[in-house]
């Protein structure tokens, strides 16, 4: 990773620049960062090596879209092409990892998959009880995911009136309050196929879930709600700016603007990570918007809150030009994670009382 190497020629995947306070941030903070891209098909662990530099830990996820985590429980689950994967944390396996041991201090191993569909989820979190939700962009309809269907409905927009493979409205995101969905974005109002490309810089919504209200409208492509602090906010991804939402009015403060497509958001204490996106200049429908030559750079952007003011931002140089979530790993300032692909999870093995890594037998090969 580099500091400020501009020169993307021979570089290795996923080079970046990075502004020089990052590291020492992370440091401070004592956490990573959690990036999903479904163009180069990733998760992307970022940590800081020491107090000058990073470093990276990518693992193939087919088309990695929302990240949740349950903290209760130390899991956090991937939304991919067609299932939801769930992974716990073991730091006593992360301790004893037979390639690197006493590298990593968390350790994510592949405990549940949940075969979906390619049903295009975008936004997952856990809500109470460890029940899965998801925003089903698809269906447009915002679903649980469990292990007795590819998805059970829970909420659906009031002004569609039926649930089908359509992508009526584009519903993308969801933010929660008190272990459910509150909030909604999507791109329109429509309630026919694909009627939210027609005039997508200029009509997106906020939906009250709760109260099947649509509290703002006009918005420019609006992305990832979150709460924080209890105050609503919200990414507008055609004209780059983060807002923050007055729920009664749907009037909306911009509290900062980046140049660019911004997508995917996570606070830790008082710092905001924010998601930079290329924009897709061959996309029939983003290629020619006003914004597209803005939009010519990915990365992270990391704002401090509470004076509303950019202090900091990773660019990526190769291999990487979409980001959908960035989730912050708190308390975790290496992290690993296995995915299913290949057999290196089969090995760690997690029971209630203790861990092992499983030998390989001599004789398994022959």
């Amino acid at each position: 990773m580099n500091k400020n190497n501009t020169n993307p020629k021979s570089l290795a995947p996923f080079s970046c620049n990075y502004t020089p306070q990052i590291p020492q941030l992370l440091q401070q903070l004592n956490c990573s960062i959690a990036i999903s891209t479904y163009q180069a098909g990733k998760v992307v662990f970022i940590s800081a090596k020491d107090e000058d530099s990073l470093i990276q830990l990518p693992r193939n996820f087919e088309k990695a879209m929302g990240i949740a985590e349950d903290t209760t429980t130390d899991k956090i689950a991937i939304a991919c092409k067609d299932e939801v994967i769930v992974f716990r944390n073991s730091k006593d396996l992360a301790q004893f990892y037979p390639k690197s041991p006493n590298k990593y201090d968390a350790l994510y191993l592949p405990r549940n998959t949940f075969h979906t569909g390619a049903i295009d989820i975008h936004d997952l979190n856990f809500g109470n009880k460890g029940d899965l939700y998801a925003v089903n962009t698809l269906f447009s309809t915002i679903v649980k995911i469990d292990n007795n269907y590819n998805f059970t409905p829970y909420w659906t927009p009031p002004f569609i009136d039926k649930i089908a493979s359509e992508d009526r409205c584009h519903l993308n995101g969801m933010a929660m309050e008190n272990g459910k969905p509150k909030y909604a974005t999507a791109f329109n109002k429509g309630n026919i196929p694909q009627s939210w490309r027609e005039n997508v810089t200029q009509s997106g919504i906020v939906i009250d879930i709760e109260n099947n209200k649509i509290i703002a409208e006009g918005l420019a492509m609006p992305h990832t709600p979150r709460i924080f602090n209890g105050e609503l906010y919200v990414l507008l991804s055609a004209t780059g700016e983060l807002v923050k939402i007055n729920k009664e009015t749907g009037n909306y403060e911009v509290i900062v603007k980046i140049e660019g497509f911004v997508r995917g958001m996570s606070l830790h204490k008082d710092y905001l990570f924010i998601g930079l996106s290329k924009l897709r200049k061959g996309s029939s429908t983003f290629g020619k918007l006003p914004f597209a030559e803005k939009a010519n750079e990915a990365g992270i952007v990391v704002v401090h809150l509470p004076t509303k003011s950019i202090i900091g931002k990773i660019t990526y140089l190769t291999s990487l030009d979409e980001i959908y979530d960035i989730h912050i790993l708190a308390n975790k300032t290496r992290p690993n994670i296995l995915n299913t692909l290949t057999d290196d999870h089969k090995n760690g093995l997690m029971i209630p009382t203790s861990t092992f890594w499983r030998k390989e037998n001599k004789d398994e090969k022959q």
